[in-house]
């Protein structure tokens, strides 16, 4: 009886001692992993922004090299316009996308003095 006892008493203690041990390595992965999905994140909205700037010049080049700039207008944020091949204006925007645009929408460019 003493036996049976005694060994039950060490069971106990073996299994109270791991869940304490993988408690600690949960905490201790809880923070690395923190750490990992800060710098995810971190490089996740870089190669996001270089992608947009890639996409924007690309674009860019092609619209000046294909299709006609609108000489002495720009569009409502201060960017080129163009015209395309069935007389449409646009201008491209952050991410690289054409954005046509309505007669009114198009400004005169300021006269540098």
């Amino acid at each position: 009886m003493k036996t049976k006892f005694a060994m039950g008493l060490l069971a106990l203690a073996l299994c109270t001692s791991v869940s304490f041990n993988s408690k600690a390595q949960d905490k201790k992965k809880e923070t690395v992993g923190g750490a990992l999905d800060k710098t995810g994140k971190a490089i996740g909205k870089t190669a996001k922004k270089v992608g947009n700037k890639t996409a924007e010049v690309a674009v860019k080049g092609s619209a000046k090299v294909a299709d006609q700039t609108y000489k002495g207008k720009m569009a409502p944020d201060g960017t080129d316009v163009y015209i395309d091949g069935k007389n449409k204006k646009y201008y491209i925007n952050k991410k690289g996308a054409k954005v046509y645009l309505k007669a009114s929408q198009i400004k005169d460019r300021p006269v540098k003095p």
